[in-house]
């Protein structure tokens, strides 16, 4: 039976509360710990036992830093990396066009100016070039360099590694790796075959931050010092939120620190993006992956591909404002871009059922840029594995985003090798390929069985989990502050849902084009204020509107709402039901 007795809410969602031994783990921790119930179903869902309780609330980076000699040539990389620079040498990063790529970048590129030298970033334009290195681009930067350092990307780049000869080459990635690596001076990357994977949650700006800490660990040993790396934490985090790394482990608490650092608005470029974001609170995970993370993310998508690493490195507020204004704009335009194809994509996919292990759709014409988003959407539209193919003649370029528990990656991996794709690969979460016409229907047909294997259509695409019960006055901003040290939320770490039940619509007003204002009452003198992003997409906003005085369950996410300098709680709405 459905949590509060819901079978299919008003978005046809059956509820679906925590499991009796998470019931169990909660009224534990509540008894052992004594923090609020709300807090304990955070930790009892995360598997926090109670003598973990506090440590985990208030994590440690020295604690939790795994040791960058954990993982394979980071000594090697390290140490060349160090003699570039003590010999003042021409050094060359070459970086993915997205979010991880472009801080990945910055990490280097503001280290490299704290130490005196000057660097060349070369970022592969998105459609031109494809993703990662590529033998031209290569060959170039090597007759003019001494190292090239590839970041987010070179994992799988044999030949265009190759081809950059007369240069050193090191890569700092965290892509899934194949059989080989490229001969080259250090492959550093938690996911290549031969490592344990202990450290494969990590996102590229991870690695190279490691790298990092091992190159300064090496200064002391010669008895000199390097830049300070604790204000590097903001471009860390958000390139771990923004690639939807999991927020487990070290990715943890280098995303809490990151984003204390990013509070203080020392960064040009985040301080210029945030302004245009109009963000008008202390950063969270939440802006990071839907305000910032996009902005950056717009010039390799659709615009010019190294204006996010450019925005991420200055050290000039004036370029920073003038890069920042050019990435909202192009925001804006990639918006207009992916609704169109979503909407193509959606219905396509629709026809072909939402219920399949896979939910996929290609199309011609469909902008490369936006193909991973559109994808993403229709990840959490069906509960499934996702991918999205946009035509270019007979040329596919395509995306793909996985659910928790399904590694995309190495399927896709998996289809290149038995030749049904021309190239493919990425991590768990999300992939890319590129494949011909006649080979769609046999891929995406074999990569359907694959993840069936994994267990893939296996989750109801109308679940919505929930964590418990709340009541209208027991939602404080305290509480919610609470709540947040058990964050920070995102992959592998979703925000807390609650049910708040059996409450009326005091006052419901239609915002926007779609969105719903409501204020929320239990009768009895407890309230509280909701927004329902998109009601209007749904039947939500008319039956809500038009209530007639019923009673309603309400599900969503708690939220500190800044309006005016002045703070209030505000309920996030996903979803309702109306009370028997």
């Amino acid at each position: 039976m459905g949590f509060l007795g819901v079978e299919q809410s008003l978005s046809g969602r059956r509820w679906v509360g925590p499991s009796a031994e998470t019931e169990r783990a909660t009224e534990m921790l509540i008894q052992q710990a004594g923090l609020p119930r709300a807090v304990c179903q955070v930790l009892a869902r995360r598997g926090v036992p109670a003598m973990e309780a506090s440590g985990f609330l208030e994590p440690k980076l020295k604690e939790l830093l795994p040791d960058p000699r954990d993982m394979k040539d980071m000594e090697k990389a390290a140490m060349r990396f160090l003699s570039a620079v003590r010999n003042k040498q021409q050094i060359a990063v070459f970086a993915d066009y997205d979010v991880d790529g472009g801080s990945s970048a910055a990490l280097l590129l503001v280290w490299l100016r704290q130490m005196g030298l000057q660097t060349t970033l070369y970022v592969p334009d998105r459609i031109d070039e494809g993703y990662g290195p590529n033998a031209p681009a290569m060959q170039e930067l090597a007759a003019t360099h001494d190292l090239i350092i590839c970041v987010d990307c070179g994992t799988l780049s044999h030949e265009p590694i190759a081809a950059a000869k007369g240069a050193d080459v090191i890569v700092l990635d965290h892509h899934l790796g194949g059989e080989t690596l490229p001969d080259c001076v250090a492959v550093v990357n938690p996911n290549r075959q031969d490592e344990s994977g202990d450290l494969g949650y990590l996102c590229a700006a991870g690695v190279v931050f490691l790298m990092l800490v091992e190159a300064g660990r090496q200064l002391r040993e010669a008895g000199a010092k390097g830049p300070d790396l604790i204000s590097l934490l903001d471009l860390v985090a958000l390139a771990t939120v923004a690639d939807v790394a999991p927020l487990i482990g070290a990715n943890r608490a280098l995303v809490r620190q990151g984003l204390k650092v990013m509070a203080q608005r020392q960064r040009p470029g985040l301080v210029a993006l945030s302004d245009v974001a109009r963000m008008d609170s202390a950063p969270n995970s939440y802006h990071l992956g839907f305000l910032l993370g996009p902005r950056v993310n717009a010039g390799g998508r659709i615009g010019q591909a190294d204006l996010g690493a450019r925005l991420l490195s200055t050290d000039s507020m004036h370029e920073a404002q003038a890069l920042s204004q050019r990435l909202d704009e192009l925001n804006t335009e990639r918006r207009d871009i992916e609704n169109a194809v979503r909407a193509a994509a959606l219905e396509q996919a629709e026809e072909r059922g939402l219920d399949a292990p896979l939910v996929w759709a290609a199309g011609e014409g469909w902008h490369p840029g936006v193909v991973g988003i559109v994808a993403s959407r229709l990840k959490e539209n069906a509960n499934r594995p996702a991918i999205v193919i946009g035509f270019d003649g007979d040329e596919g370029k395509g995306s793909g985003r996985s659910i928790s528990g399904v590694d995309l990656g190495a399927s896709i991996q998996r289809l290149a090798a038995e030749g049904l794709l021309v190239k493919g690969g990425g991590h768990k979460m999300a992939a890319g390929l590129t494949l011909m016409r006649d080979q769609l229907k046999p891929a995406m047909a074999r990569l359907s069985e694959l993840l069936a294997k994994q267990g893939a259509g296996e989750g109801g695409p109308a679940d919505l989990k929930l964590d418990g019960t709340l009541m209208p006055g027991a939602a404080t901003i305290d509480l919610i502050e609470q709540i947040e040290k058990a964050g920070p939320f995102g992959a592998s770490a979703p925000a807390p849902r609650y049910a708040l039940p059996d409450l009326q619509v005091r006052f419901a007003k239609r915002v926007g084009e779609s969105h719903l204002k409501l204020s929320l009452s239990d009768g009895v003198g407890g309230g509280l204020d909701a927004i329902a992003f998109g009601a209007f997409d749904g039947p939500m906003g008319d039956r809500l509107s038009n209530h007639g005085g019923a009673r309603f369950h309400f599900a969503g996410r708690l939220e500190v709402n800044t309006w005016g300098g002045r703070q209030s709680v505000q309920l996030r709405l996903e979803d309702a039901a109306e009370a028997n």
